[in-house]
């Protein structure tokens, strides 16, 4: 086995070398051919990029109900990404091996070895490279790309948001102005309706509580009345409950404008804070969800591009130990 081995090698030498004195010294590396193979790679992986962003937004619909979901677009990405990186890496390794130089009087393990560091430099060049001279490029497409889908999903929320505005208070200002207004409305007796149902029969006029008179406070239901209240509610929002002596401040003031009696008027400001309070929480709730989720799909994505490039790595070293042999035979 030994013997077949060195008449192997033997055999390489021959066929591979020439006199000294006819061969000049040539460098282990041809960073000729790596170079080559490293722009196509680049120009490659660019070509390659703009086509999954044409794809990507040809199968996204800001339409509800329709287009692709968005664990299928996340997982169609990445193996985009991934497809993109075995191509480009494969190609720019098998161009360097292919046109390296042939090496004189080289054993065919050192050619072998030679070769896979093409490929791995040719791919660690056009990783360089697309990562700074390409950047602009990229950038510009994917900032694009972005905008637009920034556009498509601002023109769905838009019709969502006036739409759902009226019953779930999406916007802060709104959800709070709503409640606002809902703390001074006037009572309505229980027979308003009846009444009202009656030819000739006006509704009722007279307050619940007609004792109620204005004193030092603003204005009930006025500007001035409702930003005082909404500092109130502001400074009990952060301190967690609304205090006694608040809750019967706001009572006495829903007190002048609706009627409600003193205990009434108090059981009103204390059940609004408290749906204001619950609303807060809940839209809390839903930003540490959307921000958690943001931060695990940037964790996947960083491990995922890792991934795809140690592949591309691998993929261009193999591809050029095949180009080196098909260059050599």
């Amino acid at each position: 086995m030994e013997t077949r081995n060195v008449n192997a090698t033997n055999d390489y030498v021959a066929t591979h070398s020439t006199s000294t004195s006819a061969v000049p010294y040539l460098s282990a590396v041809s960073w000729a051919a790596v170079f080559a193979g490293a722009t196509a790679a680049a120009a490659l992986s660019l070509i390659l990029l703009v086509l999954g962003t044409g794809l990507g937004f040809s199968a996204v619909s800001p339409w509800a109900h329709d287009g692709i979901s968005g664990t299928t677009f996340s997982v169609s990405t990445i193996l985009w990404i991934t497809l993109t990186s075995l191509v480009a890496s494969g190609i720019g390794g098998y161009i360097s091996g292919r046109l390296r130089t042939r090496w004189a009087s080289v054993h065919a393990d050192e050619v072998h070895f030679r070769d896979t560091a093409h490929g791995l430099l040719s791919w660690a060049v056009a990783t360089l490279a697309t990562a700074s001279l390409l950047t602009s490029v990229v950038s510009s497409i994917v900032s694009g790309a972005a905008q637009t889908g920034a556009a498509l999903a601002g023109t769905a929320a838009a019709a969502g948001v006036t739409a759902a505005a009226n019953t779930d208070g999406l916007k802060t200002d709104d959800m709070k102005n709503y409640y606002l207004d809902s703390l001074f409305r006037k009572a309505v007796p229980a027979d308003a309706n009846a009444q009202a149902a009656a030819p000739g029969m006006p509704a009722p006029t007279t307050p619940a509580n007609p004792t109620a008179t204005t004193n030092d406070t603003p204005p009930a239901g006025s500007a001035a009345s409702k930003a005082e209240v909404a500092r109130i509610y502001a400074n009990a929002l952060a301190a967690g409950s609304l205090p006694p002596e608040d809750a019967r401040y706001v009572g006495q003031v829903v007190s002048q404008r609706t009627g409600l009696s003193q205990a009434d008027a108090e059981k009103r400001a204390q059940d609004t804070f408290t749906t204001v309070q619950t609303k807060l929480r809940d839209a809390e709730t839903a930003a540490r969800l959307a921000a958690d989720k943001a931060r695990k799909a940037t964790a996947y994505g960083s491990l995922w591009l890792f991934v795809s490039l140690l592949i591309g790595a691998f993929v261009a070293s193999l591809a050029a130990v095949f180009g080196g042999r098909q260059r050599d035979y």
